[in-house]
């Protein structure tokens, strides 16, 4: 499947504001959106006219640009979000906060969740190359949507992984309350389904049904 290639810190000049998809980069003053950062002069869109006269932004404009940056954070194309927006609209409820839903309760963001990944590109990694379980089977699909009651694992040999045992003992990052621990960290289960107020992430759904709705 096709999937986005590019340097990432430019997709965080685009948005002008941290997506995290760097892992422990993006915490230290090489992040290009950083304040006080080495590179402040960068805090700029990409391409040559970024750092030209700021456009007047629009009501399109800015639900162009919340979509753009849910989509990075998550790290999905534009066919698999529009997909995934089309799921959450036919679903009762509200659409928004079902589409953060689904984004969330996939496999690979849980995994990132759970600490194992340093960002959610390595943990999407870990799943692909078969290092997740989900009750004690492999699964190397990283859209599979993870139900209420199911344990996600990492296998026995690559706990011992260097990456993982770094992730866990220097990244700063909290388990959601949704997520249940087990194993000293190496199991977590999916309690329920995360709420609004359990996703910490600084997107404005709102925005995006407005701009599919068109």
């Amino acid at each position: 499947m096709a999937r986005y290639t590019g340097p990432v810190c430019r997709l965080c000049r685009r948005e002008r504001t941290k997506l995290y998809l760097k892992g422990e980069r993006c915490h230290t003053m090489k992040c290009p959106v950083a304040e006080n950062s080495d590179r402040q002069k960068r805090a700029f869109p990409p391409g040559m006219h970024g750092n030209a006269r700021q456009r007047q932004g629009s009501e399109y404009l800015g639900q162009l640009r919340e979509k753009q940056k849910a989509r990075r954070i998550y790290g999905l194309l534009e066919k698999q979000f529009r997909n995934l927006y089309e799921e959450a609209s036919r679903r009762p409820g509200m659409t928004g906060t079902n589409l953060l839903q689904f984004l969330e309760l996939r496999l690979d963001n849980v995994a990132y969740r759970a600490g194992w990944g340093a960002s959610r590109a390595q943990a999407r990694q870990l799943v692909r190359h078969g290092h997740v379980t989900i009750n004690g089977k492999r699964v190397t699909i990283p859209s599979y949507r993870v139900r209420p009651g199911e344990v996600v694992g990492l296998k026995n040999v690559t706990r011992e992984n260097f990456n993982v045992v770094r992730n866990r003992d220097v990244l700063d990052r909290n388990v959601p309350g949704w997520l249940e621990t087990g194993e000293n960290g190496f199991t977590v289960t999916v309690r329920v389904v995360p709420q609004r107020e359990q996703i910490d992430e600084s997107i404005k759904e709102q925005l995006i049904v407005e701009l599919y709705s068109k």
